[in-house]
């Protein structure tokens, strides 16, 4: 393996694909996982070699393999490969976010982190679909005569 920028990224690819078996149940254990993810996966069968080297953050799987991984563990194929992306809050700096949020918010928001991943991975889910409704709702609002689409 090349030394230097791809021995990161492997042991970031690593740590996330950790994070996702532990917030899916999952031990991160080169058995478990090639066996897992041989039942999933329509290609040719990985061993517990191949496994142990995606975990010890020594080898990134091909993308066909990272979309298998993420659907199995539902996260996004481009979280688990490259990491987060940071979203219209986290690029504001510190003083804009600070504006942004009352003392209900940022009490919200200390309560949320004190949670075990796979806690707030609940808690993502639930604001995303409440922003798809929201979304909907709007758009509802937004048509002739404020009557959802039939």
């Amino acid at each position: 393996m090349a030394k230097g920028v791809h021995a990161e990224e492997a042991q970031a690819f690593s740590v996330r694909l950790k994070q996702a078996l532990e917030a899916a149940g999952v031990r991160p254990s080169p058995a478990v996982v090639a066996s897992e993810f041989n039942l999933r996966y329509w290609g040719k069968s990985i061993t517990a070699h191949t496994a142990r080297a995606w975990l010890a953050g020594l080898s990134i799987p091909m993308q066909d393999k990272i979309r298998t991984l993420s659907e199995w563990l539902h996260v996004s194929p481009d979280e688990l490969r490259f990491g987060p992306r940071p979203g219209p809050v986290l690029a504001m700096d510190s003083g804009a976010m600070e504006r942004q949020l009352n003392l209900q918010d940022r009490q919200m928001l200390a309560q949320y982190l004190a949670l075990p991943h796979a806690h707030r991975k609940t808690v993502q889910e639930v604001v995303a679909a409440m922003a798809v409704a929201a979304a909907h709702a709007q758009a509802a609002a937004n048509r002739p005569g404020g009557q959802p689409a039939k």
